[in-house]
């Protein structure tokens, strides 16, 4: 599906750009970044948008300006995404991978609903639900397991969301939002470390003789559409040592 119209400010595309090259790891630690002077000639902008373009990227941990050599691009510890971000960055470029990332061991099934997806869900304990799971990798390991969890009467409506494959025409969210009428104008998010637990280390293809000692952090998504219906419950489990971060605007 094609994304939809990149309305970013200029200095944002640009920061985007080599914020994707930097976490896939195809620009390495200490490599530079072009001059403010080249990087405005190359993306046709003023040099006052280059350089906000890079001071982006050094306020967000990436690069480090250092004098009279230029930008440098510094170690990164391992991402997370989040269920959110990922459907944030699905409406807005038609994919919900982030930089460097790539998905695979794309399973679905109709299942009973466990207590905690049946409450997220607002619908009966046992009741069919549509568990499609996945699992987002890059070039450290697995950034997450994530588990889509659905009210089985959407996969009449859609039957590919039970399928066991990558979806076509959209995300589940959209093609929902698509045979309903109703978008999705609500999401409610959480966020919590937890031990791992031996299901936690199957799921993350860990050594069960010698997994982690370090909590892995688990997010959760409840998508609600403009019905004011739950249409998805949306769980991740981050990878180990995963760092997950997050950019918002302050307005005064």
């Amino acid at each position: 599906m094609a994304g939809q119209a990149d309305n970013r400010a200029p200095y944002a595309k640009i920061a985007a750009h080599y914020t994707e090259l930097i976490t896939s790891g195809q620009l390495q630690p200490g490599s530079l970044l072009p001059s403010i002077k080249n990087l405005a000639e190359e993306w046709n902008v003023s040099t006052a948008t280059a350089e906000k373009a890079l001071r982006k990227l050094r306020n967000e941990g990436l690069v480090r300006g250092i004098h009279g050599i230029g930008t440098e691009v510094l170690d990164q510890p391992a991402p997370m995404s989040s269920g959110a971000q990922r459907q944030d960055r699905g409406r807005r470029t038609g994919s919900s991978w982030g930089a460097g990332e790539r998905s695979d061991s794309h399973k679905a099934a109709v299942v009973p609903a466990p207590a905690e997806v049946a409450h997220a869900l607002d619908i009966e304990p046992g009741s069919d639900v549509i568990r499609r799971s996945r699992v987002y990798r890059d070039r450290h390991g697995i950034v997450a397991h994530s588990t889509s969890w659905i009210p089985a009467r959407f996969g009449r409506l859609i039957p590919q969301l039970a399928a066991s494959e990558r979806l076509t025409g959209g995300t589940s969210l959209q093609l929902i939002a698509q045979v309903t009428g109703h978008p999705i104008t609500h999401r409610v998010d959480s966020a919590s470390a937890r031990l791992l637990t031996p299901e936690y280390t199957r799921l993350l293809e860990l050594d069960p003789e010698n997994p982690p000692a370090e909590p892995v952090v688990v997010m959760t998504a409840k998508f609600v559409d403009s019905e004011g219906t739950v249409v998805e419950y949306g769980v991740d489990l981050g990878g180990p040592g995963r760092t997950w971060r997050t950019e918002s605007e302050v307005t005064q």
